[in-house]
């Protein structure tokens, strides 16, 4: 099979690599076509995987391109990693909207709205060009907003478009290792949008057993996400909250701990110095790339965790790995049948009541030979529903607005956020963004 990795120069596409290497099972993935804008970044990365590769006796075969229909010519799969804007416009996506005194981030809020904004006509290009050259490809997208971009490349591909993350899972996981139980063995309840979703219940053997965990604060001491929301506020909502929710919650806490540079400005520093390194020296480009990739996960939500007093990131989670993990069961139950229950950003159809048919939500589905297949999730209850709908609205308003390049629209969809305080407000952010980010202002010249 060929996969086809689109922002093939991002840092991590090696954890896809070699992911890619630890499978044995057939069918499986046998060339790696790499996509980016950026030779440089391809060459660097290329430098990395096949270090990666060394010792391996049939690793895939690597094909790096700057022309995405070449990447994209007869893919059994596609995995979407874009970044339009590059780091530069994720630390615009910070930084205007901190500078009007509001949450600074890539994808929770009107950075989220920003990003999206600027991605939709790309993704739906990419879309476009995946039903000509490609059209029995499974497309797997992490592009950010995850579940904004899925729902806009679904219009063109339908439900052969499936969004991942890697935090729900990560939830799961640390939930399960609290109660002393196999992650591998619980069944999760769990409903919301992409960075913004609860786990309800956790099955275990017929039973719930999230009630015990909600119920122990030494037990909730190690959940992360319990740890950096609080254990009281987690009993309150019943439920044990997306790491992302900490912006909604706490939101004049996630303002005033962003103090000196942010997580976008961190990142290019890490990452400048991660391609450089590798350019200059390929051989050393794999303990280039570990050393960065360490840097980078021990400062995950740093400045909130140190805010609440949640602490450092645990080992175990570092090492658990995360969406490429994801990403090849995914592909692994496609392609060979073999029956998996994944928490995924879907098509909703009726699995959740109080959201339109073609709203893409983030909940537990079936996943074989014959696709994937959303689970039923009810109706939310009404603290957590009403708050899924108004951020659908946003990002639905927001495909409306790149897919038709209405400044009006775009306008609406800031203004409409939970996290914005007046419409006057979101006509500032679109000022500042078009201002300041070339991609944004070429989809809304006016």
């Amino acid at each position: 099979m060929r996969l086809a990795v689109l922002g093939g120069g991002g840092f991590r596409v090696p954890l896809v690599y070699g992911a890619l290497l630890r499978d044995t099972a057939e069918p499986r993935v046998r060339e790696v076509v790499l996509y980016d804008v950026s030779p440089e970044r391809l060459e660097a990365v290329s430098h990395v995987l096949r270090g990666l590769a060394a010792g391996h006796d049939d690793p895939p075969l690597v094909r790096t391109t700057t022309d995405l229909d070449s990447a994209l010519r007869d893919a059994a799969f596609v995995f979407s990693a874009i970044r339009v804007g590059g780091l530069a416009g994720r630390v615009a996506d910070e930084r205007v909207a901190l500078e009007l005194g509001l949450l600074g981030q890539e994808t929770t809020g009107p950075g989220g709205v920003a990003f999206g904004l600027r991605t939709v006509p790309v993704a739906v290009h990419v879309a476009e060009r995946v039903a000509a050259l490609a059209p029995g490809a499974w497309v797997i997208n992490f592009t950010n907003p995850a579940g904004m971009i899925t729902e806009a490349m679904q219009r063109v591909l339908g439900d052969r478009v499936v969004g991942i993350c890697d935090s729900p899972i990560g939830l799961v996981r640390r939930a399960a290792a609290a109660l002393g139980l196999d992650p591998g063995r619980v069944s999760p309840d769990y409903v919301g949008l992409n960075h913004l979703g609860w786990l309800r219940g956790l099955t275990y053997e017929g039973r719930d057993v999230l009630p015990r965990l909600l119920a122990d604060d030494a037990l909730l001491r190690q959940v992360e996400e319990a740890r950096l929301l609080g254990p009281d506020w987690v009993r309150t909502l019943g439920a044990l909250p997306n790491e992302y929710l900490y912006y909604y919650y706490f939101t004049r806490e996630a303002v005033a701990s962003t103090s000196g540079r942010t997580r976008g400005e961190s990142l290019v520093e890490q990452q400048d110095r991660f391609y450089a390194a590798a350019l200059a020296r390929p051989a050393e480009a794999p303990d280039a790339w570990a050393r960065a990739r360490k840097e980078r996960d021990t400062s995950y939500m740093a400045e909130e965790r140190d805010a609440t007093g949640a602490g450092e990131r645990s080992a175990a989670d570092l090492e658990a790995g995360g969406y490429e993990g994801i990403a090849l069961a995914l592909m692994a139950a496609i392609a060979r049948g073999e029956p998996a229950t994944m928490i995924l950003n879907v098509r909703n159809g009726t699995a959740v009541t109080g959201l339109p048919p073609d709203a893409v939500v983030e909940i537990p589905c079936m996943v074989d030979g014959a696709g994937v297949r959303p689970l039923a999730a009810g109706a939310p209850p009404g603290r957590f529903l009403g708050l899924m709908q108004q951020v659908k609205a946003v990002e639905q308003t927001a495909v409306e607005a790149a897919l038709t390049g209405s400044s009006r629209l775009a306008v609406a969809a800031f203004a409409l956020h939970p996290l914005v305080d007046s419409v006057s407000t979101g006509q500032r952010l679109l000022d500042g963004y078009r201002a300041r980010i070339p991609e944004l202002a070429a989809v809304f010249p006016s």
